[in-house]
C-alpha cells in the first residue's frame, strides 16, 4: 500500500510542477504576444506558421495544465507534457544543429536559458513526464497485472 500511496505523490508532485511551468510560459508568452510572434516569426522552421502557433503554444499549454488538475484527464495530460515537451527538445536541436539564426521564443525567465540549459530543462521535465506516466494509477491495469501473476 505505501508504494501505491508514494505513486499517487510522485504523481501530484510532476503534475504539479507541470502546472506551474505551462501555466507560466502560457501566460509570459501571452502578455508578451507580439514579442512572442515576432520572435516565432524569425524562425527559419516556424515563420511560414508563427501566427498559428503563436497562438497555439500557449493555448495548449493551458489546456494541457487545466487537464492535469483534472483526475479524469491527468493521464492523457502527462502524454501531453510529454509530447509538447519532446516537440520543444526536437526543435532545439534542428535549430541548434541546421541554422544559423537561433532565435529564442520562450517566455519569461525561461528566455535567459543559454540552449544548453534548456535542453537539459527540457529533458529534466521529458523524464518527469515519463515518471509520471509510469507511475499514473491508471497507466496500467495492476489488478489484470496480479491475476496474471498468481494464476501462473
Amino acid at each position: 500500500m505505501k508504494v501505491r500511496r508514494y505513486h499517487i505523490y510522485s504523481t501530484e508532485i510532476i503534475c504539479f510542477l507541470f502546472v506551474l511551468l505551462f501555466s507560466y510560459a502560457a501566460i509570459s508568452k501571452l502578455m508578451d504576444f507580439e514579442l512572442f510572434r515576432a520572435q516565432l516569426g524569425k524562425s527559419p522552421l516556424l515563420t511560414s506558421i508563427a501566427g498559428w502557433v503563436a497562438w497555439g503554444i500557449p493555448l495548449l499549454e493551458l489546456i494541457i495544465a487545466l487537464a492535469l488538475i483534472t483526475p479524469k484527464f491527468r493521464l492523457l495530460a502527462c502524454y501531453g507534457c510529454l509530447s509538447l515537451m519532446s516537440l520543444f527538445t526536437m526543435y532545439i536541436v534542428i535549430i541548434l544543429n541546421f541554422t544559423d539564426d537561433i532565435p529564442c521564443a520562450c517566455g519569461g525567465i525561461l528566455e535567459t536559458m543559454g540552449w544548453q540549459e534548456h535542453l537539459i530543462f527540457n529533458s529534466i521535465f521529458i523524464i518527469l513526464a515519463t515518471i509520471g506516466i509510469l507511475l499514473h494509477p491508471n497507466s496500467f491495469n495492476q489488478n489484470n497485472l496480479t491475476k496474471n501473476t498468481v494464476s501462473r
